[in-house]
């Protein structure tokens, strides 16, 4: 397949370098705003040529949309004027309510799959991409319904080539589930580090005193500002609930240090390791998962 991507940066680029390797894309046309970036995309190889948007949605049979959400929101609607009738379009975008509704009535919406790969890194632009991100991570395509047969089908080729699992939501629940689980965590480490930029003035104190559970703990605040802005407003609704009940939680834990009640901050912490089982349950059944799958490419 002929293939457009528009935004080169760590998911797109990602995604470039995984699709050549699977050998899906039979030609990779790169498209992005930021002219460096669009160099850098090219000369690392991640894509063969470079188009403005026009001409690569004239020729493309897939056309893969990894730019902020709010301008993915904006520009849909046009792509899916301008593509060819056989192309399909997909989105990485980490929200879907409001993309989905910007296109919901569009006459080629069949053609459009609203999809969230979940997978990342606090990096940015055309070197952060790297071969194998997408490997044993979660896809979600949400309106499955309003998507036609051969646009899931397409799809499907592409998330597998990525090595993903796909499941499938409606946008809402995505949104919501993705505040808590994903948006949330963001907001935390920005602010983690805000709070500690502003306290320690003198950043020598800071690193030196700064462990491995503080820089795994801040690193997603390394993560780009034009990325997460829209992110954070495209999904302020289900953000601010996540807000609220986190705030909570730390108020109730202020409030028991202040009171110097030990044993509740005991139980507070031991509930909170929960988390461990939670987490390692998903780890074996993705051990489980990674052992099927050699054993069935051992047999093939």
């Amino acid at each position: 397949m002929k293939t457009a991507i528009i935004g080169l940066g760590l998911i797109g680029g990602s995604m470039a370098k995984d699709l050549r390797k699977a050998n899906l894309a039979s030609r990779l046309i790169g498209v992005d705003s930021n002219p460096e970036h669009s160099m850098m995309a090219l000369e690392l190889g991640l894509v063969d040529e470079l188009l403005s948007m026009d001409e690569a949605l004239a020729s493309s049979d897939l056309v893969i949309v990894s730019i902020p959400v709010s301008a993915i929101q904006k520009v849909l609607p046009s792509i899916l004027d301008q593509v060819n009738d056989h192309a399909v379009v997909l989105d990485a975008g980490s929200t879907k309510s409001l993309i989905c509704e910007a296109v919901k009535k569009h006459p080629k919406r069949n053609q459009f799959v609203a999809s969230h790969p979940i997978a990342g890194t606090e990096n940015s632009g055309p070197t952060a991409a790297i071969e194998g991100l997408f490997q044993n991570k979660m896809n979600i395509i949400c309106e499955r319904e309003k998507s036609g047969e051969h646009a899931l089908q397409v799809a499907e080729k592409v998330f597998k080539a990525l090595g993903m699992k796909t499941t499938f939501m409606d946008s809402t629940g995505h949104d919501k589930h993705v505040a808590y689980v994903s948006h949330l965590s963001h907001v935390s480490s920005f602010l983690l580090g805000q709070t500690v930029l502003d306290i320690e003035k003198d950043e020598k104190n800071i690193f030196t005193l700064a462990g491995s559970g503080f820089a795994s703990t801040v690193r997603l605040a390394k993560s780009s500002p034009d990325m997460w802005a829209p992110i954070f407003s495209q999904n302020a609704t289900y953000l601010l609930k996540a807000l609220e009940e986190y705030i909570a939680h730390l108020q109730r834990f202020k409030n028991h240090l202040v009171n110097n009640e030990t044993e509740k901050l005991y139980d507070i912490m031991v509930q909170a390791n929960e988390i461990r089982r939670v987490l390692g349950g998903i780890e074996l059944n993705q051990q489980k998962t990674d052992e099927e799958n050699k054993k069935v490419s051992i047999e093939k």
